[in-house]
């Protein structure tokens, strides 16, 4: 399998390079040339599998140019790190409402589905690319990717990583996941702003020529294990094939019978994954896109017009709050006929002038499969509350806006029979005030009395890693503004 630029040019190279450098050279997004088959025999074989076997099978088409063998160990080995022996367990909650819970690894969040396996995935990469620089991994984060990263890669031989967040724009939990992180070969960085400024700054140093060349006199190579990386895409692909599975195993559907999947988003990472999962092959009918208050995403797939040009609102849902969706410029790859360099000039404009606006016909291509709906605050309140009531089974809030979208769907459409899954991307303790307010209308200012009342409320497990952050002391409290982040960059890795 081969690899090519969302923005053309002639570069091709092997799933190992594209992970290793992440971007490609002309600052496009690497996509397969084309989108290997799973076929219905396939899809059989797959059905008394573990998760791990069904990984690796689904990753070694993309990905052939590792072994096979090997790469069925690492899978093993990253999810024998969850708790409990299904990484993502499926819960029916209603007659055709399932949930499929992603958010019982390592860090409690759904990034570890994927980031629990990329430091394989790059240090054999490496080696099969014969690189022998040390990595450098630098990490944009809305709250979870980046202690996912973290604990994924702390004290990995020849890696350092650095992760830098809003300082404002994350949860009390996420922000002491990552400022207590251990390891040797980690930093943290708060940045002055949201996560789109996180993000265009990060994304400016990888499309630098004087900074790689700086990092190189250092023996340094750029890699990045945000979701623009390929390596943390076609995990994610997995869960999609392994849900549906479930579900016939259990007798809920038969092979064959299309679903339908209701995503929370906010970089368009998971929800492309699950459309990357239909293109080769797997029954889905549609794809449902939910969004917070920052409903960028719904108005694109409603008007066909990706505007950044409005109020950027800070919610309770803080990972979803993004109004530049880096993975939305893979979908329209492949909507406008695989045409490099529009989608060049498309990605220049938002740039430029911020907005940018697809052909009526690209729209509705992109509607056969997608549909966009969002929550307000008020609404997410609402849903985690009465799924409370209802059926005992607590959300967190970024769930709580996939549930809200699904329950809207079925509302408008009141004759559909086709079964629904809402992806479930965080433990709702990584959000224990908002949570608890919305189960109980009890309000709380401390994180840890957040856990402490969710818990007799709702008598759900406490995830140890997320209870003993109380103990654990901070060791990364620097903040700087944007045009300052390659400064600590070079600081961090010295001379």
């Amino acid at each position: 399998m081969k690899f090519i630029s969302t923005r053309g040019g002639n570069e091709k190279v092997n799933g190992a390079r594209a992970i290793v450098q992440g971007l490609a050279k002309n600052g496009g997004l690497f996509v397969p040339e084309a989108f290997p088959a799973v076929s219905a025999e396939e899809l059989d074989s797959m059905l008394t599998m573990s998760y791990a076997e069904r990984a690796s099978k689904i990753i070694y088409k993309y990905l052939d140019d590792y072994d096979e063998a090997e790469l069925l160990k690492a899978c093993e080995a990253a999810y024998s790190r969850f708790e409990g022996p299904d990484p993502a367990p499926l819960v029916k909650i209603d007659d055709g409402i399932y949930i499929l819970e992603l958010f019982h690894g390592p860090t409690c969040a759904f990034k570890d589905m994927a980031l629990t396996l990329l430091p394989y995935l790059l240090r054999k990469g490496c080696n099969i690319c014969g690189i022998k620089e040390k990595i450098l991994i630098l990490v944009a984060t809305s709250g979870d990717t980046g202690k996912a990263a973290l604990e994924g890669f702390k004290d990995a031989e020849g890696v350092k990583i650095m992760v830098f967040y809003p300082n404002d724009g994350v949860s009390k939990m996420q922000k002491l996941q990552m400022c207590t992180q251990e390891g040797s070969n980690v930093n943290v960085v708060a940045v002055k702003g949201n996560f789109d400024d996180c993000q265009s700054a990060v994304k400016t140093i990888f499309n630098s020529a004087e900074c790689a060349e700086e990092l190189k006199k250092r023996g340094y190579l750029l890699s990045s294990a945000n979701s623009i990386n390929f390596g943390r895409l076609v995990p994610q692909v997995v869960y999609y094939f392994s849900a549906y599975l479930d579900l016939v195993s259990s007798g809920q559907i038969e092979m064959g019978t299309p679903i339908d999947f209701c995503v929370p988003t906010g970089n368009f990472g998971n929800i492309l994954a699950a459309y990357y999962a239909k293109r080769m092959g797997l029954p889905v009918r549609r794809l449902h896109c939910a969004s917070n208050m920052n409903n960028i995403l719904t108005d694109f797939l409603t008007k066909g017009e990706y505007d950044t040009r409005r109020d950027f609102y800070k919610t309770t849902s803080p990972s979803m709050d993004i109004l530049i969706s880096s993975n939305l410029e893979r979908l329209l790859f492949e909507v406008c006929g695989r045409d490099g360099k529009l989608t060049s000039s498309r990605m220049e404009q938002l740039k430029t002038d911020k907005v940018y606006k697809i052909t009526p016909e690209e729209q509705a291509e992109i509607a056969k499969t997608f549909d966009g709906g969002w929550a307000n605050e008020d609404e997410v309140v609402e849903t985690v509350y009465d799924v409370f009531c209802d059926t005992g089974y607590t959300m967190d809030t970024h769930t709580g806006c996939a549930m809200k979208v699904a329950i809207d769907w079925f509302e408008k459409n009141k004759k559909d029979t086709t079964n629904m899954v809402v992806v479930a991307t965080a433990n709702p303790y990584k959000f224990p005030q908002d949570v608890l307010y919305a189960v109980t209308g009890n309000d709380v200012r401390d994180s840890f009395k957040g856990i402490k009342r969710l818990h007799a409320a709702t008598a759900m497990k406490v995830p140890a890693s997320l209870a003993g952050l109380r103990d654990k002391p901070v060791r990364f409290d620097t903040v700087v503004s944007a045009d300052k982040m390659f400064d600590e960059v070079l600081q961090f890795i010295g001379k």
